[in-house]
């Protein structure tokens, strides 16, 4: 490793665990060792601590033993003529440092109860959302379990323009990527130019804001070896284990954005530990060689064009995002945006007007495959704030297509549509709730092409149960009112038989591996009474 980048993260290091130890002690004058310490609603404690050290950490007066274990990993500063190698002792001042980070954290919740909202997004005049607790962990790591998030890009600092930072993060999101940002550069931060480029941010959007300061990265190192232990069934105290199976198993980098200072440097060597590469825009020395990480521990001076491609190749991450023909950004990262107030372009559904989804089997020479029609007004014929009925109507024929499959393929059409920036879908069947937003409008995006989203991903996804599909968009009343009744009466064929179903009359049983990429000891069994 660099001397330099060696050097200064031991530096790093040293100021963090000083920090943590001044905290500590103006702590125990003020509330004594008996305080109550820790992370809200969590059983991990103070999870880096706890899964690397094995150590619970409940009163204030417990801090102690982990500052002792610091000050005995802690290496000391780097000489002029250091006789020793300096890979190891930079990983162990990483390690110390996120120890003393979640330690000061603590001490916060402590100090400060309000500083941070406890909520999955920001509330009036505060965006920090701190530590994760249990139920966001079970929530969005089952995302991690499924594939459709494969990791997270832990940012440091600041862009150089909120436009910048904008785009970064959209293109982040679109590779199905959480976002995990703390620290400021030159008094700005990341989370706060994204505000003010008016992106939605918070665990819904994949752009979480942990907080403001360096040391708020121990969050998303924490969500990481709480998957571990929750996910790979890792007990605290196996921190060889928990460290490999982040490093195979949870795709994450971090990226410094501004001047790295010798804190940043101690955090950066902390997360190679994990297997996370450090990718960064400025000219810092870099360590090429593979070894802790999969591939390059430490890339430097990449543009910011450039930097989430560059990024995504150093973690080895593999994304399959296929191009859905439609004006606005698509991916998962976009299913929590919220639509509301002035920002309504069109409303269907919802109680307000007629709304209804339905899948439909057709015979082959029914369907045109590729063929989008919208019948009725269309989003450029109506004026901002508009209201409209609206049937989805997709016909599908194929030569192993069966009627079981329509009401999976309906299923899909929420999240799909979700998946479109600027749109906000809620429900299914005929109680949807449909919003479209006045820049996603503003971009290009019609009716229409909610076909062209279904008809892409439906085929990507499902191809191998139909062969063509045909979307019908209707948003005139009395043609709603007709799908409406007919997509009823289907509804309720299809209800009376699941209701006859049970496990005792049913011959065969599913079971499904796919989560073992992620929980090597998870299986799922699927049954008419269990799904």
């Amino acid at each position: 490793m660099s001397k330099i980048i060696a050097s200064a993260a031991i530096r790093g290091a040293h100021k963090i665990v000083g920090q943590a130890e001044t905290k500590w002690q103006g702590a125990m004058e003020k509330w004594g060792a008996n305080e109550p310490v820790g992370f809200p609603n969590t059983a991990y404690y103070l999870p880096i601590i706890y899964g690397i050290l094995g150590m619970k950490v409940e009163k204030l007066g417990e801090m102690e033993s982990v500052l002792n274990r610091c000050r005995s990993i802690l290496p000391p500063l780097v000489r002029e003529t250091h006789p020793l190698p300096y890979l190891a002792p930079a990983l162990d001042a990483g390690m110390v440092t996120f120890f003393a980070e979640e330690l000061i954290e603590a001490i916060r919740y402590l100090e400060q109860p309000d500083f941070y909202t406890k909520q999955e997004g920001p509330i009036d005049n505060n965006i920090w959302l701190g530590a994760a607790d249990d139920v966001i962990l079970r929530k969005r790591g089952i995302e991690f379990v499924d594939g459709t998030a494969p990791g997270f890009a832990a940012i440091l600092g600041a862009a150089p323009s909120p436009d910048i930072a904008k785009k970064i993060a959209e293109e982040l999101q679109q590779k199905y990527l959480y976002v995990f940002m703390a620290g400021e550069y030159n008094g700005k931060r990341f989370s706060e130019q994204l505000v003010e480029a008016g992106v939605q941010i918070g665990w819904p959007t994949r752009l979480v804001s942990f907080g403001p300061d360096t040391s708020a990265t121990v969050f998303a190192m924490g969500f990481a070896t709480r998957a571990a232990m929750s996910f790979g069934g890792i007990e605290p105290g196996e921190y060889r284990k928990i460290l490999i199976y982040n490093k195979d198993r949870v795709f994450a980098f971090a990226l410094p954005l501004g001047y790295v200072t010798d804190e940043w440097y101690a955090n950066a060597a902390g997360a190679i530990n994990w297997g996370f590469p450090v990718i960064a825009d400025t000219p810092i020395p870099e360590v090429l060689p593979t070894g802790i990480t999969t591939y390059e521990h430490v890339v430097s001076n990449v543009p910011h064009d450039k930097i989430v491609a560059r990024a995504v190749e150093v973690r080895g991450l593999r994304v399959t995002v296929t191009e859905v023909p439609i004006p606005v950004a698509f991916g998962p990262a976009f299913e929590g945006e919220r639509v509301r107030g002035e920002d309504i372009y069109l409303e269907c559904g919802g109680g307000r007007t007629q709304m209804v989804e339905w899948v439909t089997s057709k015979r082959m020479d029914e369907v045109e495959d590729g063929k989008i029609e919208v019948i009725g007004p269309e989003i450029t014929d109506v004026p901002a704030g508009t209201r409209l009925p609206l049937a989805i109507a997709v016909e599908v024929a194929g030569r192993n297509m069966q009627g079981d499959y329509e009401p999976i393929l309906e299923r899909q059409i929420h999240h799909l549509i979700n998946y479109a920036q600027g749109l906000m879908h809620i429900g299914q069947r005929d109680i949807a709730w449909l919003r479209v937003s006045k820049s996603a409008v503003a971009k290009g995006f019609k009716l229409h092409h909610i076909g062209t989203l279904l008809h892409a991903k439906l085929h990507q996804d499902f191809g191998r149960i139909f062969d063509k599909l045909q979307v019908k968009l209707y948003t005139e009343a009395d043609k709603v009112t007709a799908v409406v009744g007919q997509a009823k009466a289907v509804y309720g064929g299809r209800d009376t038989r699941i209701e006859g179903m049970a496990d005792e009359t049913t011959d065969i049983y599913y079971s499904c591996t796919l989560c073992q990429s992620f929980a090597p000891g998870h299986v799922c069994v699927i049954s008419p009474e269990r799904t």
